[in-house]
């Protein structure tokens, strides 16, 4: 695919916070990613990276993500991933009723008993 064909690629616009490595670094770089499609990502911060460059994103609800960056402008840069993801999955509510405390959670309305007052 030429660039032009990489566009017409579905993203999905969104802002949500992700970790950035750089290979041979334990550092981790705090990002937010602008969008995401399957096969990549526009990320901003204040973290140098040049074209070229192989790095690893943690993606809420994903995971660790291999890829390189395509382009870089200012402070905003485009990674294409290795392998790729589903993005919805980045977008779906991190809690889920399996990890909801019992004690937070509300008995079913039968079980519940009125209180005096």
């Amino acid at each position: 695919m030429d660039g032009n064909e990489n566009r017409q690629i579905a993203r999905d616009s969104l802002f949500v916070m992700a970790d950035l490595r750089l290979p041979g670094s334990n550092d981790e770089h705090r990002i937010k990613v602008r969008n995401l499609s399957a096969g990549g990502m526009m990320g901003e911060g204040a973290v140098r990276v040049s074209r070229g460059d192989e790095v690893e994103i943690k993606i809420r609800n994903v995971g660790w993500v291999a890829g390189s960056v395509a382009w870089v402008q200012d402070d905003r840069f485009g990674v294409a991933f290795r392998d790729e993801i589903d993005p919805k999955i980045a977008r779906a509510s991190v809690a889920s009723d399996s990890t909801v405390s019992p004690l937070h959670r509300p008995a079913p309305r039968e079980e519940r008993a009125l209180r005096k007052i």
